[in-house]
């Protein structure tokens, strides 16, 4: 009895340490977690501030949008052989049906919403451009209730109503100091980001049926890789190829905004998912209007007073509301 007990007591040990364990890698994967959201919400919130930058050195959205899809496209064609590779029953069942839809989203969600967010930075401040694309979450809701007869419930219709009374401050108060009128040029601006944000959206909805089929992986690079394509017919169709004869500066900053808000938070937000999960990682990403705000007053010098902080406090609060 005395070696049985003793035997008892050897696996309660052995339980117990193997909990203890379980529950100390649980939480490391947690913290890690935690880690990847916030380090790729950061680094996306540089993206306004990139290509605020570029703008001061005097480059348009159309050139600077080629150099950084450029400078990407040897990545995308590596994780897509990596992936090809590794998941060869997901990259058989790839079609031409595939190929094609996919080639259509990523006109929509890579081509189209970045051209018209960065045509939309020219015109305007990078708090109230991220503020503007931070309500695309609602315009997702109400395209899934359109295409998908999804409900519309009282959470959204708040949602939309606040997110927007939000936008709204920032908005009218970009207008030239001492008018009572909405400059042309801030009303442009934020219709060009608003539609980049729709445009977005409409990706968003339709892309979920082929990450799930074919994996992020996959869709992702075939999407970014499609992009290309039509990112280089439109800067030769109103450029030249002397016209990506920049200065180094450009080259820098554009490098920047390829690998470190575009490639990098991409696995860092995909990893957060997948240690988190997507609703704590959504979550986190509330930090993105805050930091992007943050950094656009300390590195670019934008203004930040009562309309910024009530702008940006609303907007959180719309989003959230929707995120319940």
């Amino acid at each position: 009895m005395g070696i049985s007990l003793s035997k008892l007591d050897s696996r309660c040990l052995l339980l117990n340490q193997g909990i203890k364990m379980l529950i100390m890698t649980n939480q490391k994967n947690f913290r890690l977690g935690i880690f990847f959201a916030i380090a790729g919400t950061a680094l996306f919130s540089l993206k306004s501030i990139f290509i605020k930058l570029a703008f001061q050195e005097g480059i348009d959205a159309t050139t600077f949008l080629a150099l950084r899809m450029i400078i990407a496209f040897p990545f995308y064609v590596l994780v897509l052989l990596y992936a090809i590779k590794t998941r060869p029953e997901k990259a058989a069942s790839f079609t031409r049906k595939d190929g094609l839809a996919i080639f259509g989203l990523g006109f929509l969600g890579y081509y189209l919403a970045s051209y018209l967010d960065f045509e939309g930075l020219s015109y305007i401040s990078a708090q109230l451009e991220r503020l503007t694309l931070f309500t695309y979450p609602i315009m997702v809701a109400l395209l899934s209730w359109f295409f998908f007869a999804e409900k519309i419930t009282l959470k959204v219709l708040a949602s939309l109503v606040v997110s927007y009374i939000g936008v709204s401050f920032l908005f009218f108060n970009e207008s030239p100091a001492g008018t009572s009128l909405v400059d042309d040029n801030v009303a442009l601006g934020t219709a060009l980001v608003a539609m980049a944000a729709f445009s977005f959206s409409i990706y968003v909805i339709f892309s979920k049926a082929f990450i799930s089929r074919l994996g992020s992986l996959i869709f992702t690079s075939v999407a970014m890789l499609s992009s290309l394509v039509f990112i280089l017919i439109h800067f030769f169709a109103t450029h030249t190829m002397s016209d990506l004869n920049v200065s180094p500066k450009l080259w820098v900053l554009a490098s920047l905004l390829a690998v470190f808000s575009t490639l990098i938070p991409s696995f860092f937000t995909s990893e957060a998912i997948n240690r988190i999960g997507a609703t704590r990682t959504s979550i986190m990403g509330t930090l993105g209007p805050v930091m992007t705000i943050l950094l656009a007053v300390n590195l670019l010098g934008e203004p930040f007073g009562w309309a910024q902080i009530i702008g940006l406090l609303l907007v959180l609060l719309g989003v959230s509301i929707l995120r319940k």
